[in-house]
């Protein structure tokens, strides 16, 4: 079953949603207001805030800057193989630093012309802020594409102390 919650954040109300699991719920999506392919709460979904009790807890540690990483089980077969190991290389991307598009590329073996498609599979990140795909930047420094805007991106990287951004 489809279970879905929102959460009030400095970025705006957050989506969650998510599949009941037997230890709890399995996060499926997070979404943030205006986002480019946001999740949209579906007939037959079922609202339950207090299943995401625990996510709730941790986005509110880390957006007070008490916690730098995120222990929360993610819902499985979401996205394609190619999307989960570039997502995966996100997971690997430490709290307070960036790394660029082209440096993702060259963790899941997609050097060079590759770039594009780690780019796209960034982009369709399903976990906004706790899959931390506001860590990648352009290799000049500069950001680039936040499907919840660049403004929140940059806004996650200063809540972070992130190396200053251009």
């Amino acid at each position: 079953m489809t279970i879905y919650a929102t959460v009030d954040s400095p970025l705006g109300e957050l989506l969650l949603v998510g599949e009941e699991t037997t230890g709890g719920v399995a996060l499926a999506s997070l979404s943030l207001p205006g986002q480019k392919g946001a999740a949209v709460v579906q007939d037959g979904w079922v609202r339950s805030p207090e299943a995401f009790a625990g996510v709730a807890a941790q986005l509110r540690e880390y957006f007070a800057g008490r916690l730098t990483r995120f222990d929360i089980e993610y819902a499985d077969g979401v996205g394609t193989d190619f999307q989960r190991r570039v997502w995966s290389a996100l997971d690997a991307v430490p709290y307070g630093e960036t790394v660029s598009y082209g440096q993702i590329a060259e963790r899941v073996g997609s050097a060079g012309a590759g770039v594009r498609a780690v780019g796209t599979a960034i982009g369709r990140n399903p976990l906004l802020v706790v899959r931390p795909c506001h860590r990648v930047i352009g290799s000049d420094g500069a950001l680039r594409g936040y499907a919840g805007g660049l403004e929140r991106k940059e806004r996650l990287l200063r809540l972070e102390g992130a190396p200053a951004v251009r």
